[in-house]
């Protein structure tokens, strides 16, 4: 005889989100993350020695997101400490100037170093200081290309002019969310393999595993899945109270 309990606990909704800004010197990552997260910019360039880290907590989709940027340093002298870095980031921003072409043409690199570190992550392509328009060297259908080439969404950006920055990490923001969401579903739904609310039988508690539901049923599964559950890019997303 099967009895079946069910037990409801409540599910922390805040989730840290670990971003990578890369990208050459000079392109306007520090100052974006300064905009973004403290509203200020200023003219002055001071280059980004190793890594520099800022963090805002925004309202996305329903959730509670904590969201870590950390800037690094655009120049090679820096790869060694900057790379370390890479490894714990579940999404990415590659930014170029509007008006520097070897920041445009380091795109691909740039994407292969974090790609090394941390495999294929939610990525946003972002064309800095659109405002400069008379400095402008990137063809517009250039940086299009680019973007269908690397699998990423463009957005222009002036940091300036505060000009699609916030675009940059709310979409950043939802793309992780979605993922994290898709993860969820296809771990803690109900599946062939068969997962029981709460059930308790005569196999007992060693047999089965604990799993919980998105509406915070604890669940247990039987046995082990038949199906190779797809690696998580995610899998360093943090939730906490």
């Amino acid at each position: 005889m099967v009895e079946s309990l069910n037990f409801v606990i409540p599910v922390a909704s805040a989730v840290d989100l670990v971003v990578v800004i890369v990208g050459n010197g000079a392109v306007g990552k520090s100052s974006m993350i300064q905009r973004y997260c403290r509203g200020t910019f200023t003219r002055e360039y001071k280059k980004t020695i190793g890594v520099d880290f800022l963090e805002r907590q925004i309202q996305c989709e329903g959730e509670d997101v904590r969201l870590m940027l950390w800037d690094t340093a655009g120049q090679e002298e820096f790869d060694a400490i900057t790379k370390a870095y890479y490894r714990g980031a579940q999404a990415c921003v590659l930014a170029f100037s509007s008006t520097d072409r070897s920041s445009f043409e380091a795109i691909h690199s740039w994407k292969v170093k974090v790609e090394d570190e941390c495999g294929e992550i939610p990525t946003v392509l972002v064309q800095n200081k659109i405002d400069l328009v008379d400095q402008c060297v990137i063809d517009p259908k250039e940086a299009e290309l680019l973007s269908r080439a690397l699998g990423a969404k463009l957005i222009k950006t002036s940091v300036k002019e505060d000009i699609n920055v916030n675009a940059v990490f709310w979409y950043l923001a939802t793309q992780c969310l979605a993922e994290l969401r898709r993860q969820e579903e296809e771990e803690y739904s109900m599946t062939e393999n068969g997962l029981h609310s709460l059930t308790i039988s005569s196999l007992g508690p060693s047999a089965m595993h604990p799993r919980y539901c998105n509406n915070g049923t604890i669940v247990l599964q039987c046995g082990k899945s038949k199906h190779k559950r797809k690696k998580s890019i995610l899998k360093s997303v943090c939730r906490t109270n």
